[in-house]
């Protein structure tokens, strides 16, 4: 069976920025479990998968417009330091969570230029080739309910948000 939309694809991957570095990866874990068609993984990778089967592998390389997107300069903002609660040191390219009107959001510090910080709000990943060995381990057919709900059920259904 091959990989199309509505289908369950089981994915060993190993996700390398750039600089080829390791950023994620499937190994030593139970595979990725996805519907597949339905947006949950990234455009680019998603489309290569498309027609892929059981046992296949390939290396897949994706522009970041197919990733994570470009990096935009909007989503950096200057804030003042007083601004933070607690008691950490702040350092450049530690992670923090805001609060934003559409909810919480993970933001990296850029910089930091005497009380003010820099915060990006730009995905770790954006603006980067990405490049994905993957595998996939398994095809199936999505039951009514997974396609219903648009998502795996069973027991190697994971939540990713």
């Amino acid at each position: 069976m091959k990989a199309a939309k509505h289908t369950v694809v089981s994915l060993d991957y190993t996700l390398k920025n750039n600089a080829g570095q390791v950023m994620d990866s499937s190994e030593g874990q139970e595979p990725l479990v996805y519907l597949h068609g339905v947006g949950f993984l990234i455009p680019g990778l998603e489309q290569e998968i498309e027609g892929m089967e059981k046992g296949q592998a390939k290396s897949v390389t994706v522009q970041p417009e197919h990733a994570y997107g470009l990096r935009r300069d909007d989503l950096l903002y200057v804030v003042p330091k007083s601004g933070f609660q607690g008691e950490e040191e702040m350092v450049v390219g530690m992670q923090v969570e805001l609060d934003t009107e559409n909810g919480p959001a993970l933001a990296y510090i850029e910089k930091i230029d005497g009380d003010n910080v820099t915060l990006d709000l730009n995905h770790p990943l954006a603006g980067e080739v990405l490049t994905f060995d993957i595998k996939i381990s398994d095809v199936r057919e999505a039951s009514a309910d997974e396609i219903d709900h648009g998502h795996v059920h069973g027991p190697h259904g994971h939540h990713h948000h």
